[in-house]
Parts: C-alpha cells; sequence; structure tokens
C-alpha cells in the first residue's frame, strides 16, 4: 500500500506528463504538413538557439578486402550446412565491392570527359577569340592606312589649291559674267 501512494505522490509531482518539459501536450502528426508544421513551432519557441542542420551524408564504401584469409573455403565434399550461407555473405559482399568500383570508374569517366569536354570548348573559344583580335586589328591597320592616305591628299591638295587659288578667282569672275550675258528663258517648266 505504501509503494502504490509513493506512485501517486511522484505522478503528482510531475505536472504534464512523463516528459518532464513543462506541461507540453504530446502531438502525433497526421500528415507531414503537419509533422512540418510541429517541426517549426518547436524551432520558433526559442529563435536565439541554432537549429540543427544535418551533415551530409558520407558515400557508401565498401569494406577493404582481408589481407590474410584465415577460413579458406575448401572443394571437399563433407562441408557442413551451415559453410553455403558463410560462402553466400562472402559471394555478396565481394559483389557489392565490385559494382562499387565499376560505379566509381564511370563517374570518374564522365568527369575525365567533362574536363576534356571543357578543356576543348575553351580552346575553341580562344581560337575564335584570337582569329577575331587578328581580324579587328587588320580593319584597325586598314583604317589606319586611309586616314592616313586621306591626310596625305588632303595636305596635296592644300598645297595645290594655294598655288591654283589665284587661278581659281579668275574663273569665278569669268562664270560669273557668262551667267549675265546668258539670255532669261522664255518659259519656266512648272509655273502657271
Amino acid at each position: 500500500m505504501a509503494a502504490h501512494n509513493t506512485q501517486k505522490n511522484n505522478k503528482a509531482a510531475k505536472p504534464g506528463g512523463k516528459g518532464g518539459k513543462g506541461g507540453q501536450p504530446l502531438v502525433i502528426a497526421k500528415s507531414l504538413a503537419e509533422e512540418q508544421r510541429l517541426k517549426l513551432e518547436r524551432l520558433m519557441r526559442n529563435p536565439d538557439k541554432l537549429a540543427p542542420i544535418p551533415d551530409r551524408q558520407r558515400e557508401w564504401t565498401p569494406r577493404a578486402p582481408p589481407e590474410f584469409v584465415r577460413d579458406v573455403m575448401g572443394s571437399s565434399a563433407g562441408a557442413g550446412s551451415g559453410e553455403f550461407h558463410v560462402y553466400r555473405h562472402l559471394r555478396r559482399r565481394e559483389y557489392q565491392r565490385q559494382d562499387f568500383l565499376d560505379k566509381m570508374s564511370e563517374v570518374q569517366n564522365k568527369e575525365q570527359a567533362y574536363l576534356d569536354k571543357v578543356e576543348e570548348n575553351k580552346r575553341a573559344a580562344d581560337e575564335r577569340t584570337a582569329k577575331r583580335r587578328k581580324k579587328r586589328e587588320k580593319m584597325k591597320q586598314k583604317k589606319m592606312m586611309a586616314k592616313k592616305a586621306q591626310l596625305e591628299a588632303k595636305n596635296k591638295k592644300d598645297d595645290a589649291d594655294k598655288a591654283s587659288s589665284s587661278s581659281e578667282e579668275e574663273e569665278e569672275e569669268e562664270e560669273r559674267e557668262a551667267e549675265d550675258d546668258a539670255e532669261a528663258p522664255s518659259f519656266i517648266m512648272g509655273k502657271k
């Protein structure tokens, strides 16, 4: 009877049930959305506390094959029935290891092919850039040569203009006199 009273006293001492978390009711999530909501509520109760972020899981690697095999499987006819299970586990483990090695070599081949393709693309882009740079330089040279030739022609023309400026003035005066002497047209087209 005394033990029964002690149990009642212990239950009365812990309000809120067995967890001892200060009266938080146990809520069972019925859907994934509700489970996520409950997790967020629990995180937001104490925003100063850091949220647990799990580390990235390491990739599975098979156990290394043993360096020395102590119990070698023999081909004797008197093998017991338990030996088959040992053999089966060894075979399964070896197949897993070989599959893992095949997958790893396939991943490495893909990575190498990708790196080769990136290098080839980079080399092709550099070749195109060099070709275009050469073309731009050639066009720039042509423009510079044309500009230089134009300046030289202009300088020659200026020199020739200075020499022939006196003769040009005389020609202009003659043209003006010829225009004054010309008869006026008797009719003008397009006017009424």
